[in-house]
């Protein structure tokens, strides 16, 4: 059986497709924090999933020659790939997939584009669903925005009662909770949790245990103590009963 000794995808470096263009991330610390938040959930959500790769402000180059042609998603989920590794870039002819699902992360800086140009990028790339999210709600209002592609084209999603947005292809609720945006597992109905809320979470799980396992040392001490009382009573009793035993016994009628 041959090995291939071909590089994984997106793991080679080539001057031509640069991967990083020197600007921050995000504008403000709200907006960076949205992002993390999203890449965290969802890289926890799929890490058993080796045919799904989450990509975090990295450059996506999609026509080959022509470095140009990129985009630089906040966070997206391409699903179908050949290993969940690390990449430098994602390049779509070394990956055979795009992106599936893509999620930016908009301010007043970068609204037009997000909202008027990258619709028609990822459209023809075939990125199934696009959402955006301004935590600051100064763009959008309400703050998250969902199109899911049909027939070459982009079509609004309607929100649920609560005004969640379905992912058919991450199989998650998307619900705007202040400055960040929420993932709830739409089977189960658990929302996903970072390391600093999973962190917090099972501290407060392990403070209740340690209550509930006071209170039950608090209940079997009492039931310890109203043991020992019922076991002197009946001492006492049976000490009573043996002297009147021995009172009647020492005086027949």
């Amino acid at each position: 059986m041959s090995i291939s000794t071909q590089p994984l995808p997106g793991t080679t470096i080539d001057p031509l497709y640069p991967e990083s263009d020197g600007k921050p991330m995000g504008e403000t610390g709200f907006h960076v924090a949205a992002t993390l938040h999203l890449y965290a959930v969802l890289g926890s959500f799929f890490r058993d999933r080796h045919d799904v790769f989450v990509g975090c402000d990295m450059f996506v180059y999609y026509e080959r020659g022509n470095p140009a042609a990129c985009k630089g998603p906040d966070v997206f989920v391409a699903i179908g790939v050949a290993g969940n590794h690390q990449r430098r870039v994602f390049r779509l002819w070394e990956e055979a997939v795009g992106p599936t699902v893509i999620i930016e992360v908009t301010s007043s800086s970068t609204f037009d584009e997000d909202d008027l140009v990258k619709p028609l990028v990822y459209a023809k790339l075939g990125v199934r669903e696009y959402f955006m999210f301004d935590p600051d709600a100064e763009e959008l209002n309400p703050p998250l925005k969902g199109q899911r592609l049909r027939n070459g084209a982009y079509e609004l999603m309607r929100p649920d009662a609560e005004g969640r947005l379905i992912s058919h292809e991450l199989g998650l609720l998307l619900e705007a909770d202040g400055p960040l945006l929420r993932a709830i597992d739409a089977r189960t109905g658990e929302r996903l949790m970072n390391v600093d809320e999973y962190a917090d979470a099972t501290n407060e799980l392990r403070k209740r245990l340690d209550e509930t396992q006071r209170q039950v040392d608090d209940a079997r001490q009492q039931v310890d103590e109203a043991r020992r009382q019922t076991e002197a009573e009946r001492r006492r009793v049976a000490a009573l009963e043996a002297e009147l035993a021995r009172l009647r016994g020492s005086n027949p009628a």
